[in-house]
């Protein structure tokens, strides 16, 4: 059980977070063709049990005795290589590590959700996050990779039923591949979707470490964009998640600072950024500089022009 406690480690969603392993490695129900940790090792869609609850209790505490007062973390975060939700403990380690008086996080696929026994499990956690690559079957087969016995239009219902009873803060986090799923009526559809489920944060990302199969690309800048404008268009709360630790919502009075910290996660109107320019007293000359170094990208799209931070490789505007 030694990798079972990690960190703290910094989040930007969860500030510090302590991680708990509570799936074997790679254990899931989906074998995502972008996943970080490699292809599936074991494929289920039925709940076990892995480890004791009550001794992966006493190493998070063990390991909570020993940080300084400054690295105490914000969030206890179930976010292991596998599906947490597999794990048919998962309410009750839950419920322990709530008697730290840290808050608990799952970052769950949501596969497991249109289960009863599940939904419960994940009623007692303070934050729940839980993924939503596409509303389309297809797409998701090719994306998600998921379980035979696994079925999309079930699963997408169980997340429902779960954001209506959940009290906790839940947001969803889609991850973006090109050609796959970030085509713009494919984003309108499942912008339908989460507009129904309502997360307080509908969060955009796209791969940003070596996949788990060949031939996936990251979505390119443009499509990022799009999204973003298509879910907002939806009421969605939305950020991205690109990569960047920087602390987005500081405002440093430095331009490129803070032009990289709120692009970062909000891709901002020209006007926006030349309004930010002049409070922060800064030139074209630092914009175009940004431009020509690769660091932030401009997109035009609907008769706006966008900056973006750039995510990928640098390139010149």
């Amino acid at each position: 059980m030694e990798h079972i406690v990690y960190g703290p480690v910094p989040s930007r969603r969860l500030g510090k977070s302590l991680g708990v392993n509570n799936i074997p490695h790679k254990v899931c129900s989906y074998s995502c063709a972008y996943c970080q940790v490699g292809k599936a090792v074991s494929m289920q869609a039925g709940r076990s049990v892995f480890y004791n609850p009550s001794e992966i209790e006493i190493k998070v505490k063990e390991r909570l005795a020993v940080l300084k007062l400054s690295e105490k973390p914000d969030y206890i975060a179930i976010v292991p290589d596998g599906e947490p939700t597999l794990d048919l403990n998962l309410g009750i380690l839950v419920k322990k590590l709530k008697s730290t008086g840290i808050p608990v996080a799952v970052i769950t696929n949501g596969s497991l959700l249109d289960r009863e026994d599940v939904r419960m499990d994940l009623m007692a956690a303070d934050y729940v996050s839980v993924k939503a690559d596409t509303a389309d079957e297809k797409q998701w087969k090719s994306v998600n990779r998921p379980c035979r016995n696994l079925d999309l239009p079930t699963i997408l219902a169980g997340i429902s039923t779960f954001a209506a009873g959940f009290r906790g803060k839940l947001v969803t986090e889609t991850m973006l591949v090109k050609h796959i799923n970030d085509a713009p009526d494919t984003l309108n559809g499942l912008a339908d979707f989460l507009q129904k489920v309502s997360p307080e944060i509908a969060y955009i990302a796209t791969p940003t470490r070596p996949p788990a199969f060949e031939n996936i690309i990251p979505a390119d800048e443009r499509a990022l964009t799009i999204a973003f404008e298509i879910f907002k268009r939806h009421h969605l709360n939305t950020e991205l998640l690109t990569g960047y630790e920087g602390n987005q919502f500081s405002s440093t009075g430095n331009f490129s600072t803070d032009l990289l910290s709120i692009t970062a996660v909000h891709p901002m109107r020209e006007e926006a950024v030349f309004e930010l320019m002049r409070k922060t007293g800064a030139s074209q000359d630092d914009l175009i500089q940004m431009l020509y170094s690769g660091s932030i990208r401009k997109v035009d799209f609907d008769d706006h022009r966008y900056y973006l931070r750039s995510f990928g490789k640098k390139s010149n505007p």
